[in-house]
């Protein structure tokens, strides 16, 4: 799981009724305080075992402990607030994607930080249906792009004669000399094939504007229903 994708507060705002546990630090002692809510996210009855710092951090994902030890230094160093977006692999095996939010305390003699307090989100769904959505809409982008493409294709394979792989060639080409996207050529392609009877020379015009300008041979579009190629347009002649 990135944890740049979402954002802590995309998550809380999207939870439906998350379970939050509480909890605190006691610096100069080092011990924790959890509550219920608390013990449950991280697999346990209330009260089965003594929370520690070594025992939240065993319970971290690997991959994202580190970032972890690193918010709660923070918070031991300056008492500011932090979160941080995290997963755990709870008692019974499951993981769960919680946010970690709190605050450092200060002895009000000393201004010295003497506690961190915050609580434990359960974001778990949360981050399912993100993922869910965020899958969705880029199949739904894939599929989109493959049609252009596909689209162009044929409009390519008809106009010039050939085989789709060969059309998909020619287009990859053009898209290259003219330092246009394939989609977008495409898309623009497709919109030519359907602008009028003349609709050949404007493909291979699109297709060839680039190429030309290189000193590339312009392409030759498809034969009529004849069988004849049409003959070049060579401008008038001498008498």
């Amino acid at each position: 799981m990135s944890i740049d994708d979402p954002t802590t507060e995309q998550l809380l705002a999207q939870g439906a009724h998350p379970q939050v546990g509480e909890f605190r630090l006691d610096l100069p002692a080092g011990t924790w305080w959890w509550s219920p809510e608390t013990y449950r996210l991280h697999g346990f009855a209330p009260g089965e075992v003594v929370p520690t710092t070594a025992l939240v951090h065993a319970h971290e994902h690997p991959d994202d402990r580190d970032r972890v030890r690193r918010a709660l230094e923070r918070a031991r160093t300056t008492g500011a607030p932090f979160s941080s977006v995290h997963r755990v692999v709870d008692a019974r095996g499951a993981e769960r994607v919680l946010v970690m939010a709190g605050t450092g305390r200060r002895d009000s003699a000393t201004g010295a930080v003497v506690a961190v307090v915050g609580c434990f989100v359960d974001v778990t769904r949360a981050v399912a249906e993100h993922a869910h959505e965020r899958a969705r809409r880029d199949i739904a982008a894939a599929a989109a792009t493959r049609g252009t493409i596909e689209q162009a294709k044929g409009v390519l394979a008809v106009a010039y004669g050939v085989h789709p792989e060969e059309a998909f060639a020619r287009l990859t080409q053009a898209s290259n000399d003219r330092n246009v996207p394939l989609r977008e050529l495409a898309r623009l392609v497709v919109a030519e094939a359907m602008s009028g009877p003349d609709c050949v020379e404007r493909v291979d015009a699109l297709l060839r504007h680039r190429g030309e300008r290189r000193g590339r041979a312009p392409v030759s579009p498809s034969p009529s229903p004849g069988g004849s190629r049409a003959a070049p347009d060579v401008g008038p002649t001498s008498a």
